[in-house]
């Protein structure tokens, strides 16, 4: 397979309501899906909530990573999705993490930067 660069996004949400911004718990579960209905291989992740409130969470996949920190006293998240294409093309599976976790806290996208690389 000829090199193909895979999609990157990184994105600021706005989430309107902060109870899913203040700790990883409820975004975790469902990043664990995703990881399992996309076929891709968690590598090792950190998950980590700041007091009093909003939390960061990195999962290193084979495929690259997908990282979330939030900010709720300001109704925010900031996502970043990559997927190479090393060995198969995987950008509709990053479109599909992005919506699904845009979906998850009800966002409003503020910014979104779309990488080839």
């Amino acid at each position: 397979m000829p090199y193909q660069p895979g999609l990157h996004i990184i994105a600021e949400l706005s989430v309107n309501s902060s109870k899913l911004l203040n700790t990883y718990q409820p975004v975790k579960a469902c990043i664990d899906g995703i990881i399992a209905d996309t076929g891709l291989q968690n590598l090792g992740d950190v998950y980590h909530n700041f007091t009093p409130h909003g939390f960061t969470a990195i999962v290193c996949l084979s495929e690259s990573h997908l990282s979330l920190h939030s900010w709720p006293e300001h109704q925010r998240l900031h996502l970043d999705v990559y997927l190479s294409n090393f060995l198969k093309n995987n950008d509709s599976v990053t479109r599909q993490i992005f919506n699904t976790l845009v979906e998850f806290f009800d966002a409003t996208i503020i910014n979104q930067q779309t990488l080839l690389r």
